[in-house]
């Protein structure tokens, strides 16, 4: 019976047989992985650049695009290279190394955006101690808080899935490699260690979920509050974007592991986990560039001058 020492490599699921199919899936591709380098791309230069823009919601969109680009840079890519080449291999270290990454930037988002409710829920209901409460040392600290859970997260989850011998093949039923379908090539019995892994992830995403809904629920109240429609349009227009990424990230996310079995398919599947991993990082400078006056102001400079 083969175990994770005899497995060299992994089998990625191909989203389609025929030649004239795989090379629209790459050219689909690399559409997307370019649209989203230039609009995360855009984001940093503009950030970056104009001055005005050195505020603490900025800094913290800031790394959300340096997340977005690193997560859609951990799949895509390979996708890319097994529909132009026809191939479907990925070496077990490489395998590793996607999981972590994946795990690790997706994880470190989930926090990232957390701690963006919180700096929406502080400017809009206690705006005098903004200032004081998010300083560029408190920022600093929340934002290698978001990374640094992402990383002891990925940590956990690497480490638990491929220390568990595989005898089940080495076929993975997703177009990248991913913890749910490589564990269903493990024949381990070891579940205590699995259940921890599993409910340490879970009680990191449950917490930052009841921060995010609780700190919406008090900006909403304050918004509905405001005597003034001008004050609630650009409140609005700060916290719509952030809310329209969350919902985004965490719809797809929730449909991709909490569907029921009875509805689930290897194209299914293929499709959901497209959704989660490749759309988000894709769309997020877009809904963040639409009603952000500044950002979009911003951005036209820099497209005209370039």
């Amino acid at each position: 019976m083969p175990n994770s020492s005899s497995v060299s490599e992994f089998l990625l699921l191909a989203f389609a047989d025929t030649r004239e199919l795989q090379l629209l899936h790459f050219a689909l591709f690399l559409g997307i992985y370019l649209s989203a380098l230039l609009g995360n791309g855009l984001i940093l230069s503009a950030v970056a650049c104009d001055h005005r823009l050195h505020t603490p919601m900025y800094f913290f969109l800031l790394n959300l695009a340096f997340l977005d680009l690193g997560c859609i840079s951990t799949t895509l890519p390979k996708a890319m290279a097994n529909a132009l080449w026809d191939n479907r291999a990925i070496s077990y270290q490489g395998c590793a190394a996607q999981v972590f990454l994946f795990v690790f930037l997706m994880s470190a988002e989930y926090s990232l955006l957390t701690v963006m409710a919180y700096d929406r829920y502080v400017a809009i209901c206690k705006p005098l101690h903004y200032g004081s409460v998010l300083g560029s040392r408190a920022c600093a600290q929340m934002a290698a808080a978001a990374w640094g859970s992402g990383f002891l997260n990925a940590v956990l989850q690497t480490a638990n899935t491929f220390s568990l011998p595989l005898c089940q093949g080495n076929a993975v039923d997703q177009f990248f490699c991913e913890i749910p379908q490589i564990l269903k090539l493990s024949c381990s019995d070891d579940y205590l260690r699995e259940v921890g892994a599993l409910v340490f992830s879970v009680s990191l995403a449950f917490v930052c979920f009841v921060f995010i809904v609780l700190s919406y629920v008090q900006i909403f109240r304050a918004v509905l509050r405001m005597p003034s429609e001008q004050g609630r349009h650009k409140a609005f227009s700060t916290c719509l974007p952030h809310l329209a990424v969350v919902s985004l990230f965490i719809s797809t996310v929730m449909f991709a592991y909490l569907k029921p079995p009875s509805i689930s398919s290897p194209s299914l599947d293929l499709v959901v986990s497209f959704l989660y991993s490749v759309l988000p990082p894709a769309l997020n400078p877009l809904i963040y560039s639409m009603r952000n006056q500044e950002l979009k102001a911003t951005l036209k400079k820099l497209i005209i001058f370039t």
